[in-house]
């Protein structure tokens, strides 16, 4: 997955611009996969800190030498269909970002009710004579919310103008910066620390790296600066909202797994069987919507509905479709427990 979100971005980017922020679990594997990103640009976080400092850190690298250079953030486990459309928008993105001080994010269109996604409340649509976003519709947003509760959620779709809040991103190096020296006083120091050291050595980068990244506070960069921005108002923070309309998915959870293994059309999604195993004989009465993965076994289902099923050779996972979101949860459980075996 993280080959395709390289390759779908080559329209726009070549590899030698791409910047990866991974851990040391996966970094040489990372640079196996993608053979023509430098090296250097591989990046290991000595420690997790959410999205945030991640984002930061390449604005804060970039803004040394390329402050008017337009960052994109692309999360490795999305899927896209619709390529060409994925192209459009991301140039009319870039385009809106390089024209002043603005955020642009992407708004996926929903398709129900999901709160395990943050939501974008879209605002009064931007005038497009100026051609910036060549014929790709701009709304204003009037602000975030992230993970709502199932009425909320609800109450959203109903609305009309709420959107799923893609995680893709674009700003300026500049831009981004300095939105993390306005709302981030303590990481921003920080950052400033790491950027210098990188200008100095590679020694002397990975040694500063090291000792002050974990400092940075863990918070994703909705929290850290998406929401307090969106606080100037509509017409005062400018963050722009553009189109996910390219048949987008984030694979980060069961259900969205099970969306996109079913190969269904959308009205069908909610009552497909996915079966994932090695035997073909997979066995269904009575039951609808069930995700199950267990690999050498032949699968029957009797009188079940929205169920996840996920064998691997020391765990079993079952729980519901609504539900697949928390598996975070079991995470936190285990490593509470001492088993990071299983993690």
């Amino acid at each position: 997955m993280i080959q395709q979100t390289v390759d779908r971005l080559a329209p726009v980017a070549a590899p030698s611009d791409v910047w990866v922020i991974t851990n040391d679990l996966l970094d040489d594997l990372i640079a196996e996969q993608l053979a023509e990103v430098p090296r250097d640009q591989i990046l290991s976080e000595p420690a997790a800190r959410n999205t945030a400092p991640a984002c930061a850190l390449a604005a804060f690298l970039l803004e040394k030498t390329e402050p008017d250079t337009v960052i994109g953030i692309f999360p490795s486990d999305h899927v896209v269909k619709n390529q060409a459309r994925f192209a459009e928008v991301i140039r009319a993105g870039i385009a809106l970002a390089a024209s002043g001080d603005k955020i642009v994010v992407l708004g996926v269109p929903p398709a129900r009710a999901e709160t395990g996604y943050g939501y974008i409340e879209l605002g009064a649509t931007v005038d497009a004579a100026d051609g910036l976003t060549s014929g790709v519709v701009a709304r204003r947003v009037r602000r975030f919310t992230e993970k709502p509760h199932r009425a909320l959620a609800e109450q959203f779709m109903l609305s009309g103008n709420f959107v799923w809040n893609g995680g893709i991103f674009l700003w300026s190096a500049r831009t981004l910066a300095n939105a993390i020296r306005e709302h981030c006083h303590a990481m921003a120091p920080l950052l400033e620390q790491i950027a210098a050291a990188h200008e100095v050595s590679k020694a002397e980068f990975d040694r500063v790296f090291a000792e002050v990244y974990p400092q940075c506070e863990n918070i994703s960069i909705d929290y850290a600066v998406l929401e307090p921005r969106s606080t100037r108002g509509e017409n005062g923070a400018e963050i722009y909202c553009l189109p996910g309309d390219f048949d987008w998915n984030d694979l980060g959870c069961w259900s969205a797994l099970h969306e996109h293994a079913s190969g269904c059309p959308p009205e069908n999604v909610s009552v497909a069987n996915v079966f994932e195993g090695e035997d073909p004989l997979c066995i269904a009465i009575d039951s609808t919507g069930n995700y199950v993965h267990a690999p050498g076994k032949v699968i029957a289902l009797v009188g079940v509905s929205n169920l996840v099923v996920v064998q691997t050779k020391d765990a079993l996972l079952i729980t519901t479709r609504d539900r697949s979101q928390d598996v975070g949860k079991v995470v936190a459980e285990l490593k509470a427990a001492g088993r990071e075996d299983l993690i």
